[in-house]
């Protein structure tokens, strides 16, 4: 306060009485300052430490402002810094000090001010990275639960029919020699992810279509290369076949072969309707699978054990392909592509999928998925050599893994539900065949009592024939 105007001494509380109470108090509320300082630092470390480690989407580390977030000034004894501050303020988006200390230093009270307040941006950091690593967490847990089997739970899309029985019914007719495929149609094989190198990849089929004097050809196309990119080389396949013969074609794409296969109808049928007559899809990830996903998908698996970083190598570098093959069979993809070009419901379309067997003998077999040939060797034949691969033992695992994980069975890659067309007639064997067999199948023979992969593929498009024949029927009934 200002003295009087005759000079006499203000009638006010002695000033120095009242620093003396407020240093009182001092001792009293400020003797943990230095456990807060050491508090603040060790969360800023772990802080600091898990972002690198473990990074937060939308966490950018903790604002630098100048001052020294982990140490506190110590408070001063003349005097306890008066705070004015709002509900606001508190949250250290604003500071505004309202008072000037004794010595008139605005600016050390604002610095005072501002070093008090960095345990509240520490703390408050603090807890939106621990949020943002509980989120994480819960993502990569929770995976692709939501996404397997999302067409089935699409209420707008048109039911299945189960076509099981009578394709068994048709397989133990083929296996006594029983054939009923026609000749007026020519047969395309639309082989799956990796299949340029897998040489032998419907090989068998071919040469079995052919013996029953039917015309069969293998669809070469670059698996690794888009779905996209795929669909328009099948498409001129499918034209340059059709030219040829002026037959009809009948398409059998397995893996991501029938996706492939679907993509050239949805994109181009307006070119293909009188050129195709119907689609088999064998095992493939029509609506998505979650090993694609899992491995693909930001935040999941592959981001802790570099499985994505290991998969660009593999497909990229060393089989110089695209990732975009692999990006194409995730749930985000299928759903953006399915929604934008839908299979046209007049194609006649048959869907087999299976489960994976799991049994011990089956984790310790190796697979014939290839040969080598050597020089010519002393009595004038080349030598082969067999390339066998763990491939049952490898999908085993992955099959025990979906089924532990989202209690979905599988075939070791795709799970039933995602490989069911809408509308098609599902095939769902009971028989435990991985996803692989339709490759390494053609190299050994079957037990006596099991049907090899030709037979298999003879049933499912004698099946389809007799889809397509109702659907003429049907159309006609309906046109009467």
């Amino acid at each position: 306060m200002e003295p009087s105007a005759q000079g006499e001494p203000s009638t006010s509380p002695s000033v120095d009485d009242s620093q003396s109470v407020n240093r009182a108090e001092d001792s009293e509320l400020f003797p943990s300052v230095p456990a807060l300082n050491q508090a603040a630092s060790n969360l800023a470390q772990i802080a600091s430490y898990f972002t690198q480690c473990l990074p937060v989407p939308g966490y950018t580390g903790i604002p630098n402002e100048g001052q020294e977030l982990a140490i506190l000034p110590p408070v001063s004894t003349s005097g306890r810094p008066a705070l004015q501050t709002s509900s606001a303020e508190l949250d250290g988006s604003s500071l505004s000090p309202c008072v000037i200390n004794s010595s008139g230093s605005a600016s050390q009270e604002t610095s005072e001010i501002s070093g008090q307040m960095a345990p509240f941006r520490v703390f408050q950091n603090g807890a939106s990275l621990f949020q943002g690593l509980v989120d994480r967490a819960r993502k990569t847990v929770h995976g692709s639960a939501d996404d397997i089997g999302w067409l089935h739970r699409t209420q707008s899309l048109p039911a299945t029919e189960d076509g099981t029985t009578r394709f068994l019914e048709i397989l133990d007719s083929v296996r006594k020699n029983e054939h009923k495929l026609p000749d007026t149609v020519v047969y395309l094989l639309v082989p799956g992810l990796f299949s340029n190198h897998g040489p032998l990849y419907f090989v068998k089929t071919k040469a079995y279509f052919s013996k029953m004097g039917l015309v069969c050809h293998i669809a070469k196309i670059h698996s690794e290369s888009s779905v996209s990119k795929n669909a328009r080389e099948i498409k001129e396949y499918i034209e340059e076949i059709y030219w040829g013969s002026r037959k009809r074609v009948l398409l059998l794409g397995h893996s991501k072969g029938g996706v492939d296969a679907a993509a050239a109808l949805s994109l181009y049928w307006p070119q293909l309707k009188d050129k195709v007559a119907g689609l088999v899809l064998a095992q493939s990830p029509y609506g998505g699978s979650p090993v694609a996903s899992d491995i693909l998908r930001e935040g999941q698996l592959g981001d802790y054990v570099m499985l994505r970083k290991l998969m660009e190598i593999l497909v990229s570098k060393v089989l110089k392909g695209d990732l975009q093959a692999l990006e194409d069979l995730t749930y985000e993809k299928r759903k953006e592509f399915l929604s934008q070009h839908p299979l046209p419901p007049e194609v006649p379309i048959v869907s087999f999928h299976t489960e994976a067997s799991i049994t011990p003998s089956v984790l310790t077999a190796l697979s014939h998925v290839a040969h080598v040939e050597l020089p010519v060797a002393s009595d004038g034949n080349p030598a082969r050599i067999p390339v066998v691969m763990p491939l049952s033992a490898a999908l085993a695992a992955c099959s025990q893994l979906l089924v532990a994980r989202y209690g979905a069975k599988s075939d070791g890659l795709v799970t039933r539900k995602d490989a069911e067309v809408p509308g098609s007639v599902a095939v769902r064997p009971e028989r435990k065949l991985d996803h692989a067999w339709m490759v390494y199948s053609s190299m050994k023979e079957e037990p006596g009592d099991q049907a090899d992969t030709s037979q298999v593929c003879e049933a499912l498009l004698s099946l389809l024939v007799e889809v397509a024949q109702k659907r003429r029927h049907e159309k006609a009934m309906k046109d009467e």
